[in-house]
C-alpha cells in the first residue's frame, strides 16, 4: 500500500515537472500545468493513477496549509487597517457577482440555492495566478494592481464564511438555529485564538526557540496548524476555518515571518497535489460532448466577472480605464472555488455533470488569464476613446469635488505615491506652484482636507490634464508605476504642450528609450538609482573615505547617464536653446559666506578657470541679470546659473561652498 502510494506520487510529480516546464515556455501559469497533469494521469485519460483517494487526502493537507499561511500573512492588526478599497470594493464585487450569477441561474431556471451557490463559485478569483502575473510584469504597485490586490484579499477572507454557508444553502441543518450555532462556535474559536495568540502561542514558541532546533520549530508550526484545524472540525466547523484561525494566532507573534518561511515549501508541494487532484477529477470527454456549452460558460464567466468588478470599482469612483483593467484581470475562476465545488458536490448543490462542466470552464478561464491581462490595456484604451467622457472619468464627487486649477508656470505631478508625495512636500515648502493628479478618490479626499493642491482623475485623459492647466505648466512629472500609462501621459503631454518639460520616473532601463521616443526630456530609472545607492552603502560599510565614495558614485552616474543621454540624443525633442545643449547641463548654485567666490569679480575668472563652467545669469534678490558684465562682484546669497558638462558643474559646485577653502 505504501509502495503504491509512493509510486503514484512519484509519477504525478515527474509528469508535473515535464508538463509545467512545457507550458511555462508558452507563459502559462504553473497551476494550469498541475491541472493538465491531473487530467492526463487521472482515470479518464491515460489512467496512470487508478485510485485517486490517497492523492485527494494529501491534497487536503495542501488546502489546510494554504489557509494557514493566508492567516499568517493577514494579521488581525493589519485587517483592522484595511482601507475602503478592500472592504467596499471587495464586498461590492463579491455581492454583485453572486447576484448577477444567481439572476442568470433563475432564468435557466435553476433552484435559488443552486443559483446562489454558482454565484459563490464564480465570484472568487485566483490570487496565485494573478499575483504571479502582476509581480512578473512589475505591476503590483499600479492603480489596477492595487485594486486587484484589495479585491483578492477580501475574497480570500470570504472563503471561510462561504464554506460555512454552503451546507446551509443545501438545507443540511436546522436553518436559522444552525446559523446561530455555527456563528457562536466561530466566535468562540476566534476569541480562543485571539487570547491564545496573546498568551499561549508566544510562550510555546519561546520554549521551542530556546532549544535552537529548526526541526522542532517546523514541527511546532505543523502541530499548531493541523491541531487547530482538527479541533474546529470536531466542533462542527471546517478544517479550513481552523487552519485560517491558527494562522491568525501565529501572525500576532514575533515568529510569524520565520513560520511563514519554513512552512511555504510544504504548502507549495501539497498545493500542487491539490490542483493535480482537481485535474484528475475532470473528464476531458466533456469537452468533446459539450464543446459549445463549455465555450458559452467560459465566455459568460469572463463577461460577468469583468463587468461586475468594473461596476464595483466604478461605484467607488475609479476611472473606467483602471476599473476595467482590474475587471479583466480578475475574470478567471479562483483556486478556492475548487474547494467550494467539492463541498457543493458533497451537499448536492452540484450534479456530477455540472461539476464536470464547471471544472472545464474553470481551467479554461485560468488558462486565458495571461491573455486577458495582456489585452486589457488596448481594450480599455479603445473603449475609453469611444465612450462618452462622463462614463470614463470616474466619479469626481467621491474625491470631494474639484474646481479648475488656477495656476501658471507650475509643476504637474501625476501620481501620489512615495515619489509624488515627497516631491509635492518639497515644492510646497519652497513655495513652487504645483498640482497633483491622482486616481484614488479616497486619497484625493483625504489630501484635500490637509490642504494639498490635488485633483482627481486619470492623467492619461486630455480633459484631466487640461483641468490641471497643462497648457500653462512648466514641468510635468510622471511618478506612477504603470509603464503603459506613463507612456500615454507622456505622449499626451507633449501633444498638448510642445514646450513643457516632461520628467518620468520608471522602473527599468528597458523602458527608457520608448519614453524618449515619445518626447520625454528626462527619464529617471529606479533600477539605476538603486544600484548607485547600494554601491554607496557597501563602500561606507568598508569605511572607504567619503570623497572616494563620491568619486566612485560620480563615475557610475557619468557612465550611466552618458548612456541615457546618448539615447536621448537619438530622439531629441528639445525646444529652443535646449536643442543646442545636448550633452550639457544647466544648474543653479548659491554663493555661500566664506566660499572661494564670495567677494570676487567675474573678471578674475576664478569660476571659469577652476571648473570650466560658464555663467548664463545671476539672480540677486528678485532681480535677474542675464549675461552679467565682467565687473560684477559676487556676494553672499547670489544665485548663479551655470552651463557645462556634469563634471564641470560638479567642480563649480565646490567653489560655492565654504568648505572649499574660504578664499580665492
Amino acid at each position: 500500500m505504501i509502495f503504491e502510494g509512493l509510486q503514484d506520487i512519484e509519477i504525478l510529480f515527474g509528469l508535473a515537472l515535464v508538463t509545467v516546464l512545457l507550458l511555462r515556455r508558452f507563459r502559462f501559469p504553473s497551476i494550469i500545468g498541475f491541472l493538465v497533469t491531473g487530467m492526463m494521469a487521472g482515470p479518464y485519460a491515460l489512467g496512470f493513477i487508478k485510485d485517486t483517494h490517497q492523492v485527494e487526502q494529501m491534497a487536503e493537507y495542501g488546502v489546510v496549509l494554504l489557509l494557514f499561511t493566508i492567516g499568517i500573512e493577514f494579521s488581525i492588526k493589519e485587517l483592522m487597517r484595511i482601507r475602503h478599497l478592500v472592504l467596499i470594493g471587495g464586498g461590492l464585487q463579491l455581492c454583485l457577482t453572486i447576484l448577477a450569477v444567481a439572476a442568470l441561474g433563475a432564468l435557466i431556471p435553476l433552484p435559488v440555492a443552486q443559483s446562489v451557490f454558482y454565484g459563490f463559485l464564480v465570484a472568487l478569483s485566483s490570487t496565485a495566478i494573478l499575483m504571479k502575473l502582476l509581480m512578473d510584469a512589475g505591476e503590483t504597485d499600479t492603480p489596477q494592481g492595487k485594486a486587484a490586490l484589495g479585491i483578492l484579499i477580501f475574497q480570500d477572507l470570504c472563503i471561510v464564511p462561504l464554506m460555512l454557508f454552503t451546507p446551509l444553502l443545501a438545507g443540511a441543518g436546522n436553518g436559522l438555529r444552525e446559523v446561530v450555532v455555527i456563528s457562536a462556535k466561530a466566535v468562540a474559536v476566534v476569541l480562543a485564538a485571539h487570547y491564545g495568540s496573546r498568551f499561549v502561542i508566544p510562550w510555546i514558541f519561546e520554549q521551542v526557540v530556546k532549544s535552537r532546533s529548526r526541526e522542532l520549530f517546523i514541527l511546532m508550526i505543523i502541530f499548531v496548524a493541523m491541531g487547530t484545524a482538527l479541533l474546529t472540525a470536531q466542533a462542527g466547523l471546517s478544517l479550513a476555518l481552523g487552519a485560517f484561525i491558527a494562522g491568525l494566532a501565529i501572525s500576532e507573534s514575533e515568529y510569524s515571518h520565520q513560520a511563514l518561511s519554513d512552512i511555504t515549501p510544504f504548502r507549495e508541494a501539497f498545493m500542487s497535489l491539490f490542483f493535480i487532484s482537481v485535474g484528475m477529477l475532470f473528464n476531458p470527454a466533456v469537452l468533446l460532448k459539450s464543446p459549445h456549452l463549455v465555450a458559452l460558460l467560459v465566455l459568460s464567466i469572463l463577461l460577468v466577472k469583468a463587468v461586475m468588478t468594473t461596476a464595483a470599482l466604478g461605484v467607488l469612483g475609479l476611472p473606467l480605464r483602471i476599473a476595467l483593467m482590474t475587471g479583466m484581470s480578475l475574470a478567471q475562476i479562483g483556486e478556492f472555488s475548487f474547494i467550494l465545488s467539492q463541498a457543493g458536490l458533497k451537499y448536492g448543490l452540484l450534479s456530477q455533470e455540472g461539476y464536470q462542466l464547471f471544472l472545464g470552464a474553470s481551467i479554461a478561464t485560468m488558462g486565458l488569464t495571461p491573455l486577458c491581462v495582456r489585452i486589457s490595456g488596448p481594450v480599455t484604451a479603445y473603449l475609453v476613446g469611444v465612450l462618452p467622457r462622463a462614463w470614463t472619468r470616474g466619479r469626481r464627487h467621491m474625491a470631494g469635488g474639484a474646481r479648475k486649477v488656477d495656476l501658471a508656470d507650475h509643476v504637474i505631478i501625476a501620481g501620489y505615491g512615495m515619489n509624488g508625495k515627497n516631491l509635492a512636500k518639497v515644492l510646497g515648502h519652497l513655495k513652487i506652484p504645483h498640482v497633483v493628479v491622482e486616481t484614488n478618490p479616497f486619497t484625493v479626499r483625504a489630501e484635500k482636507k490637509k490642504g494639498t493642491q490635488i485633483v482627481f482623475g486619470d492623467a492619461s485623459r486630455p480633459e484631466v490634464l487640461h483641468h490641471a492647466q497643462l497648457e500653462k505648466a512648466r514641468i510635468v512629472v510622471i511618478a506612477i508605476s504603470d509603464a503603459a500609462a506613463s507612456r500615454q501621459i507622456a505622449a499626451l503631454a507633449r501633444q498638448m504642450n510642445p514646450s513643457v518639460h516632461v520628467i518620468v520616473r520608471t522602473r527599468y532601463l528597458l523602458e527608457v528609450e520608448p519614453l524618449f521616443k515619445l518626447g520625454v526630456n528626462e527619464v529617471i530609472p529606479e533600477e539605476f538609482e538603486t544600484s548607485v545607492e547600494i554601491l554607496s552603502r557597501v563602500l561606507k560599510r568598508f569605511l572607504v573615505p567619503q570623497d572616494v565614495i563620491e568619486t566612485c558614485v560620480a563615475d557610475v552616474r557619468r557612465d550611466g547617464y552618458e548612456m541615457l543621454r546618448a539615447v536621448s540624443k537619438r530622439h531629441s525633442h528639445a525646444v529652443g536653446i535646449a536643442g543646442f545643449l545636448a550633452g550639457a547641463e544647466i544648474g543653479a548654485f548659491r554663493v555661500r559666506e566664506g566660499s572661494p567666490l564670495e567677494g570676487t569679480s567675474l573678471r578674475e575668472g576664478i569660476l571659469r578657470g577652476r571648473s570650466g563652467a560658464t555663467i548664463l545669469a545671476i539672480k540677486r534678490g528678485e532681480e535677474v541679470t542675464p549675461n552679467p558684465d565682467p565687473v560684477w562682484e559676487l556676494k553672499d546669497q547670489d544665485v548663479v546659473l551655470l552651463v557645462g558638462s556634469p563634471q564641470q558643474l560638479a567642480a563649480a559646485g565646490r567653489l560655492f561652498e565654504p568648505s572649499a577653502g574660504g578664499g580665492a
